[in-house]
């Protein structure tokens, strides 16, 4: 069974999306500094201190949440 993708890596694939996933996903590809493996924590306080909008925290929780959906479906 081949492991999970990292989050960043996951959510590279969804950069092809029409929504706030996507957007995010693009956003993530082009930023040379996303803390890629500091965990959603990391990833929260990384947004919060570029000034990030609300909308952009939510969109974070929200691929996290379809991300951790994705993994348990790998474990299956």
């Amino acid at each position: 069974m081949p492991k999970p993708k990292s989050f960043t890596a996951w959510l590279k694939t969804q950069a092809d999306q029409d929504n706030a996933i996507g957007d995010l996903a693009r956003e993530v590809s082009r930023d040379p500094d996303w803390p890629s493996r500091k965990g959603l924590p990391g990833q929260r306080t990384y947004l919060d201190e570029r000034g990030a909008i609300p909308a952009a925290m939510e969109t974070l929780e929200r691929a996290w949440t379809r991300y951790e959906q994705y993994k348990a479906a790998q474990d299956e």
